[in-house]
């Protein structure tokens, strides 16, 4: 299992990631005062902590740590985990609030890509894809 102290300089992803080329200044200058590092870690926390099963996205802004930030805040947090693979995409699916299907991520901690191949995104037309893809 990983330890959160083995992850120091891994949190936060550079400015220039958080914008696309062309965007006006006023994107840039947020992105610049985005502390993607704290809420990187806050975000992965959070997903560690609902361990071995997951959790979604409605679940983690729920936290009461996360009350008061922006939808985007939070959101924003999940594809840098990934990329990183501090957190994968489980490949099951829960609905939300909304009724719609949620990904169920879970925490490196509980987890590896070999666990969880919709991080490695299989074709959706295999056998094993879709039933990996079955709402619980």
């Amino acid at each position: 299992m990983n330890n959160e102290d083995d992850f120091e300089g891994i949190f936060g992803t550079p400015p220039r990631k958080l914008y696309r080329r062309g965007d006006p200044d006023t994107s840039k200058g947020a992105a610049e005062g985005v502390d993607s590092t704290r809420l990187e870690a806050m975000v992965y926390r959070a997903i560690k902590g609902f361990g071995r099963p997951g959790c979604i996205s409605d679940e983690v802004r729920a936290l009461p740590e996360f009350r008061g930030f922006p939808y985007s805040s939070v959101t924003a947090r999940y594809a840098a985990l990934i990329e990183k693979r501090l957190v994968f995409d489980s490949g099951m699916r829960r609905r939300g609030k909304s009724g719609r299907p949620m990904r169920v991520m879970v925490a490196s901690d509980y987890a590896s890509p070999s666990d969880f191949p919709a991080t490695i995104k299989p074709s959706p037309t295999t056998p094993k894809a879709s039933a990996q893809m079955r709402l619980l």
